[in-house]
This record gives C-alpha cells, sequence and structure tokens, in this order.
C-alpha cells in the first residue's frame, strides 16, 4: 500500500466560488482506476499545539495499491487535467508519499 498525502495552500485572492470549485475538481480525482481510496479535507479545528500545521487549505490523502499504481494514477488522464484546471489556484503544494 501507498499513501499520496498532498497539502495545498490555495492564494489568498480565490473567491468562494473558486474554492468550491477547486474542492471539487480534487474529488473528482477518486474516479481514477487507481485509487483505492480518496479522503479530502481542510484543516481541523484541534486544540493548537506547537506540532501541529494547519496553516494549508486543503489536504489530499489517495490510498493506493503500490508504487505501479501510483505512477499510473499520476499519468491518468484526469489527474492531469486536474493540475491543467486547477493549478492556478494554489501558492504552494506539498507532498508526502509514505509505504
Amino acid at each position: 500500500m501507498l499513501i499520496h498525502s498532498v497539502i495545498f495552500w490555495l492564494k489568498k485572492n480565490l473567491t468562494e466560488e473558486d474554492i468550491i470549485l477547486f474542492e471539487q475538481n480534487v474529488r473528482l480525482l477518486e474516479k481514477i482506476s487507481a485509487v483505492e481510496q480518496l479522503f479530502v479535507g481542510r484543516p481541523s479545528a484541534t486544540a493548537k499545539r506547537p506540532v501541529i500545521d494547519d496553516s494549508y487549505d486543503f489536504c489530499l490523502t489517495v490510498v493506493l495499491k503500490n508504487l505501479a499504481a501510483h505512477d499510473a494514477y499520476q499519468q491518468d488522464p484526469l489527474h492531469l487535467d486536474f493540475i491543467n484546471r486547477c493549478s492556478h489556484m494554489w501558492e504552494r503544494v506539498k507532498i508526502y508519499d509514505a509505504d
């Protein structure tokens, strides 16, 4: 199993409609056949602690079967379309992959 976690910091000048559109588009990634599970969330209201970074806007977590599935996900037209449609909306992205 490979866990692909993507943290998005969106541009500050986005409208609420832009943010809704971003979330709708990121959720479409669940339709990629290599995806076993997909979770999208915003920072939780957990208590502030020094080890918590809640400066981001969205967190995408994708569960994939293995490295081959990850590589297929990266090249899938739905993933590439998402990047093409939404990359102008983020100012920063950080990815953490674990298996």
